[in-house]
């Protein structure tokens, strides 16, 4: 834009204030058209990394289900049982055979995975429990736990109450479906048969409850993944046995155990 510089001085200052006035304009429409940023984007940009919070007491499955506490106590949503400083004894009443079996100088147990190979009772038995679990139903698992002296065992404690009850307050929502899927993956890795020929004699999954923990290899470490955390993992091998959640069939096929602690 052009003024007419008449007038001397005066018309001098006049084209200056006139131009500055005109620039001044532009300048504040250019800004007006200008894109802005969100206020989001902003603060995206300004905020601080997050720090990660200290996981010594809270355990997290990674994509998976949270943990409920071995010792039968409900536990807060998104945690898992730490392992125990010290092994309590065997219970009486057991004979222990719930224990974790870890014996650092015996021969390692085979680990199978062909259920076939089970007996006819057994196979029955493991195939009712995971057809129960996956019907998100926990009521399902009610005559399969059975009642009185032949009762499967749900905790290295005593229980008071209803079985079933017992079993929802172990579990993180409910209705006890986080505790069929951990039952339900228990019961899908593989197994070990121990104590052949005697009283005592089981099929218990998964293969780690009879495995030294510092034995797995690389693949073995990878299925015990998919049923506790790593953190669980140097929890246990501190402890020396794995202790978490297993499963203890006779070879009549009575379900006797589904515990978790040492």
């Amino acid at each position: 834009m052009n003024f007419p510089m008449s007038g001397g001085p005066k018309g001098l200052v006049l084209y200056i204030r006139l131009a500055t006035c005109c620039a001044t304009i532009a300048f504040v429409t250019c800004l007006a058209s200008s894109p802005a940023y969100a206020l989001s984007e902003i603060q995206r940009e300004e905020l601080p990394s997050p720090v990660t919070p200290s996981t010594n007491d809270d355990i997290s499955p990674g994509g998976a289900i949270p943990m409920p506490d071995p010792a039968g106590t409900p536990p807060s949503t998104g945690q898992q049982p730490a392992a125990p400083d010290a092994a309590e004894p065997d219970s009486p009443s057991d004979g222990g055979t719930n224990r974790p079996r870890v014996d650092p100088e015996a021969p390692l147990p085979e680990v199978v995975y062909d259920l076939g190979k089970l007996p006819e009772p057994v196979r029955r038995m493991h195939d009712l429990i995971i057809e129960a679990c996956r019907s998100g139903d926990i009521e399902k698992l009610r005559p399969l736990i059975g009642k009185g002296d032949s009762m499967t065992q749900l905790s290295l404690a005593d229980i008071d109450g209803d079985a079933i009850a017992f079993l929802k307050g172990l579990s993180g929502d409910p209705d006890g479906q986080e505790i069929l899927a951990i039952l339900e993956e228990v019961l899908s890795a593989g197994y070990v048969h121990v104590d052949a020929g005697t009283p005592q004699e089981l099929y218990v999954w998964p293969y780690f409850f009879a495995l030294p923990l510092d034995k797995l290899d690389a693949k073995q470490r990878v299925e015990l993944f998919k049923i506790v955390t790593a953190g669980d993992f140097d929890d246990m091998k501190q402890f020396g046995a794995y202790i978490f959640y297993r499963v203890g069939i006779t070879p009549a096929g009575q379900w006797t155990f589904f515990v978790a602690g040492d």
